[in-house]
């Protein structure tokens, strides 16, 4: 078995617990002390005896102050004193046994054991000072890290309901308070909560509570000034909030608002069952804390709003496409159909001799019969009138049928849903498949539509070439936005000589699904 070495660290770590053992910081009981000092004057006075016998001449004043020394370290002036005295009294006994004169107990012996008193006092007070900065360290060091997992959340983009529950629990610990609770302001002078911690075993405050405003509260108070408030005694203070919290056992609390905007949305309050007010830097070390929540919530209302923003933009480029593709067959191609009709009319009428006209008014219906098909093409691509009448089972049919690469179609949807996911949907498939075709080099392409959970999903993959990355200009970052706008996700996997697979989830609502699925 090998050894572990020790390190300096250890040594230190060693040296520190011993010193903890003899200096402490705050005075122990003082039946102890004196248990310690009446041990330590009957050993030394054990100790002395036997030295004595090797060497009767000395009187070991030294040995006398090894118990002033302890007691002067670990317990308050005065048991040091009366340890003093008490070991200069022996000191003196065993002294007159060789001398006639008390000179050397009372200007000697005494002095230096006051000396020993005043020189521990002061070691204790640098100890004290040094146990409140390790103190205070740890404290900011618990803060910082609870701080950094709760800023950890809010940089990755966590739902504020997400955040909520890790802020009290992380803010509880590191203050170590027996209660927390975020609310949040509504109309009506009322408030909810959002999120609480709650001491194990005791009555708790639930989310989704509501609490009335009246009287006076922490809440109350953060919601009219919009700064940090503090209630050092609850016993005296009325209203809904301050019975509610004694009945919780808590005496004291401190609050700090939420601020989102510029204004204060949320209120977050620790509460204390001590008799003691909770430290002045309470507000300061909630308000880090409360920050973090405020943030949350903006980034998630920025965005939901980008979101919404996104969602209308491309809502209002199909309303256009739609548009577009209606006036195309009302308008533009129902006039070349007249046209052609008319001419073939004009054809009728024109004598059989005349071969040359008849040519020339030939070409023009054939070339009125090409621009049509080519408008009929454009419309579909601006927007496909299969989708707005049958939805995006038949129109993915029909995106099959026209691939120019053999599709194999795994279609599981069977009734109609929302118009922005079927557009959506619609869309990816075509460009994927526009894709295969111009790029991937594919012998087969396989088409999946159907229900995972609550999301609708859709999968392209081909046997192609492969290679495609979604910055390339093959229309996917296009895709991916479109997708992203109806709150779904886009994915490509396109390993060199692997083929292509574009999959898109988009959440539908469980009603949808649970009908489709049925």
């Amino acid at each position: 078995m090998t050894e572990r070495p020790v390190t300096d660290d250890s040594r230190r770590s060693f040296r520190s617990r011993l010193l903890a053992l003899v200096l402490s910081p705050t005075a122990r009981p003082l039946g102890w002390g004196i248990l310690v000092a009446v041990g330590f004057i009957v050993a030394e006075v054990i100790l002395v005896l036997q030295l004595k016998r090797v060497a009767p001449e000395n009187a070991f004043g030294a040995v006398f102050l090894l118990g002033v020394l302890v007691v002067s370290a670990g317990w308050n002036f005065g048991l040091a004193l009366a340890t003093s005295l008490a070991s200069a009294a022996v000191y003196a006994y065993f002294h007159l046994e060789g001398s006639d004169s008390l000179a050397p107990a009372l200007f000697i012996f005494l002095p230096l054991a006051l000396l020993v008193n005043v020189l521990a006092g002061q070691a204790r007070l640098r100890a004290t000072e040094s146990e409140e900065r390790r103190r205070e360290a740890d404290a900011l060091a618990r803060q910082q890290a609870a701080l950094r997992r709760v800023a950890t959340l809010v940089a990755g983009g966590a739902d504020p309901s997400a955040v909520y529950p890790v802020a009290v629990n992380e803010l509880a610990r590191g203050l170590g308070v027996e209660q927390v609770t975020l609310t949040r302001f509504e109309p009506g002078d009322q408030c909810v909560v959002l999120a609480a911690h709650d001491a194990p075993g005791k009555p708790k405050l639930s989310v989704g509570e509501r609490l009335s405003l009246d009287g006076d509260s922490i809440t109350g108070r953060v919601l009219r000034t919009g700064v940090s408030a503090r209630i050092d005694d609850y016993t005296d203070v009325e209203g809904s909030i301050a019975t509610r919290l004694r009945g919780l056992g808590l005496r004291s609390g401190v609050g700090c608002p939420v601020n989102v905007n510029g204004e204060p949305r949320c209120a977050l309050i620790v509460g204390s069952a001590h008799s003691d007010a909770l430290p002045p830097e309470t507000e300061a070390r909630i308000g880090d804390f409360a920050d973090l929540v405020g943030m949350a919530i903006n980034n998630a209302e920025t965005r939901a709003e980008l979101q919404a923003s996104r969602a209308r933009i491309v809502a209002a480029a199909d309303q256009a496409r739609r548009g577009i593709e209606r006036d195309l067959h009302d308008g533009a191609q129902q006039r070349i159909v007249s046209l052609g009709l008319g001419l073939r009319a004009l054809e009728a009428s024109v004598p059989d001799d005349q071969v040359t006209v008849h040519k020339q008014i030939d070409n023009l219906v054939n070339g009125m019969a090409d621009l049509y098909t080519e408008l009929q093409d454009l419309s579909r691509g601006i927007h496909p009138a299969i989708l707005s009448k049958g939805g995006l089972g038949p129109a993915v049919k029909t995106l099959a049928r026209r691939s120019t690469v053999p599709v194999r179609l795994n279609l599981a949807v069977d009734r109609r849903l929302p118009e922005s996911i079927e557009v959506a949907g619609y869309y990816v498939i075509a460009e994927a498949l526009t894709n295969v075709v111009k790029h991937a080099d594919a012998r087969e392409v396989t088409v999946r539509v159907g229900f995972d959970g609550d999301d609708l999903r859709l999968e392209v993959s081909d046997d192609g070439v492969g290679g495609a990355t979604s910055g390339g200009g093959s229309g996917l970052i296009g895709l991916r936005d479109r997708v992203e706008a109806v709150s779904g996700r886009l994915d490509v996997v396109s390993a060199a000589g692997s083929g292509t697979t574009v999959t898109a989830r988009i959440p539908v609502p469980a009603n949808l699904i649970d009908g489709a699925a049925g």
